[in-house]
């Protein structure tokens, strides 16, 4: 029994020896502060060294593979760049334009886009004063699109986004109304009324009065009592209304003209002669 007890207690030793006698794994992902802290020895360090090893190859196998990948996007972009360039000096020499006029186009456009920005931060009753300058920057838009270079890929897209930005800019601009009243009692005539102090305090701004009302003032020389007139805001005159001030002038000396004429074929011509 003796026996048989002593054989039982060195099976167990033998048994255990090898779990005391073998190492942990290694925590190679540890901190260099950690694995100094811990005793590592050789085979648990040689161990780390194979798995950083095979961790290098790893990555640079990887890094070979977006290098070639790299390599191949890029040659891919320079072909895709040079067919862009290609067919942009055929749409050029299609709009029989140079690099340069197209580069100024840009730089045009461009300008339009910065002031229309700027004007985006305005508020409604701002945008209402602005309401010319608007104008003259959708005229110049306008202008542009009547280019053939307006065509340009790069520049369509930009025109069409730039005309909706610069019609949202619009404001109602304030008006009051005037009720014509009589020439015997206030003298009531687009100059007259375009000079009273409450309204432009400035005869020479009738245009203004006179393009507002166009569908019930047929001729500007001739208003009558009681027709309700819109009054836009007092604003130096528009190119528009400057345009049609001139006409005006201009049918006028015709028409002196013409009554001069009218009078001297009227008028008899002394053929006689003094004696």
């Amino acid at each position: 029994m003796k026996y048989l007890s002593s054989i039982v207690v060195l099976v167990a030793i033998f048994m255990a020896t090898p779990i005391f006698a073998q190492d942990p794994p290694p925590d190679c992902n540890a901190t260099e502060a950690q694995m100094k802290a811990k005793q590592y020895t050789k085979e648990q360090g040689d161990n780390c060294i194979k798995e950083w090893e095979q961790k290098v190859k790893e990555l640079q196998e990887r890094l070979n593979a977006l290098n070639t990948s790299i390599g191949s996007l890029n040659k891919n972009l320079t072909d895709a760049n040079a067919s862009l360039q290609s067919s942009n000096d055929e749409i050029a020499q299609l709009l029989n334009a140079t690099q340069r006029q197209i580069e100024e186009f840009g730089q045009r456009l461009g300008v339009l886009e910065g002031k229309t920005r700027a004007m985006k931060g305005m508020n409604d009753a701002q945008l209402a004063e602005k309401y010319e300058d608007v104008k003259a920057l959708e005229n110049e838009l306008n202008k542009m699109r009547g280019e053939k270079i307006a065509l340009y890929p790069s520049y369509f897209n930009r025109i069409i986004d730039l005309a909706r930005d610069i019609r949202s800019l619009y404001r109602t601009k304030p008006t009051k109304d005037y009720v014509v009243g009589t020439w015997a009692d206030d003298r009531d005539c687009l100059w007259n009324i375009a000079g009273k102090a409450e309204i432009y305090n400035d005869a020479l701004l009738w245009p203004k009065v006179w393009q507002a009302n166009t569908e019930i003032i047929r001729n500007p020389d001739v208003i009558f009592p009681g027709q309700r007139l819109t009054l836009p805001a007092a604003a130096p005159k528009t190119t528009d209304e400057m345009k049609a001030e001139r006409t005006y002038w201009k049918k006028k000396r015709a028409a002196a003209v013409a009554a001069q004429k009218a009078v001297e074929q009227t008028t008899p011509q002394s053929t006689g002669t003094v004696k």
